[in-house]
């Protein structure tokens, strides 16, 4: 009886010393586990391009007076890993929003909207005179799209990443490039053995 209650007892210490802790950091905080793509690498690409942007002179001159639609196409990842690239478009279109100097339209909710356009013309359900009519919705003026690329390099010690923002604004009347910018990130893991 007496080995089952020490039994347990070695037990029950050694899973409470195998618990895990959690706790809140601060999300504008530098995330450095390692050299993936992180969250700071995110809010410092969101940050240059939007303030590349909103200090250009041609895009003082297209929102002078006036808030021009804008289409966002979602970053392309051309790295070689996973990365959120919605995540990093979300970003830099709310913080252009927040500006006061463009407005949006959501390409990637155009089924979500025709089907309740749709159920809204074609139901008996509703009420026709609250219906919304097709053929009412503002197209774009302008496109924003870009580009995630990297370069990984690897020695016998150290990993080098480095990433490259590269963003532009078409004009969709003309074809015309109004803006382009790009943001750069380098960092490097160096590889310690045996804890030194």
């Amino acid at each position: 009886m007496k080995k089952q209650i020490w039994v347990a007892l070695g037990l029950a210490v050694m899973l409470s010393g195998c618990s895990n802790t959690v706790s809140y950091g601060d999300a504008q905080g530098v995330e450095t586990v390692n050299v993936d793509f992180g969250s700071t690498d995110l809010q410092k690409i969101a940050a240059d391009m939007v303030d590349s942007m909103m200090s250009s002179g041609s895009v003082a001159m297209l929102t002078k007076g006036q808030r021009p639609i804008v289409f966002v196409e979602s970053i392309k990842n051309k790295t070689s890993e996973h990365i959120d690239t919605e995540s990093i478009t979300d970003t830099i279109s709310t913080k252009m929003l927040n500006s006061g100097k463009f407005r949006f339209v959501d390409m990637n909710r155009v089924d979500a909207v025709r089907k309740q356009l749709q159920f809204q013309n074609d139901d008996q359900l509703v009420d026709q005179r609250s219906a919304v009519k097709f053929g009412k919705m503002v197209g774009a003026q302008y496109m924003l799209y870009g580009n995630l690329s990297s370069i990984v390099k690897n020695g016998s010690d150290v990993k080098d990443v480095y990433y490259k923002m590269t963003m532009r604004l078409m004009d969709l009347k003309t074809g015309l490039i109004e803006w382009a910018d790009e943001t750069e990130i380098r960092k490097d893991e160096k590889k310690s053995f045996f804890g030194l």
